[in-house]
């Protein structure tokens, strides 16, 4: 029994701390070069479901050159253990004008 609790534990312990960041880029016309406006979309049931819609097109303010560049960081990862509780996680959304 202790051999089992203590693979399981080993196996939670490998799942927590091997978790990655990811990135994701999109550049849209010629890509945008100035200022960054940043926001935070949340999604629910593990995100299945999103709570809010950042809308990118909105953040580049009516700009058609931008990048769009969407994140899954560390500091999203820390407020997701937090918050993951009830299934609710964040997601950093970038756009550079």
């Amino acid at each position: 029994m202790k051999k089992v609790f203590q693979s399981v534990m080993c196996l939670v312990l490998c799942a927590t701390l091997l978790t990655s960041c990811f990135t994701s880029t999109h550049v849209v016309g010629a890509g945008g070069s100035g200022e960054t406006v940043q926001t935070k979309q949340w999604f629910a049931l593990w995100g299945l479901v999103p709570l809010n819609n950042a809308n990118s097109q909105q953040l580049a303010g009516g700009k058609t050159d931008y990048t769009v560049t969407t994140t899954f960081s560390f500091v999203d990862m820390v407020i997701g253990a937090i918050t993951g509780i009830v299934s609710v996680y964040p997601m950093t959304v970038k756009v550079k004008k």
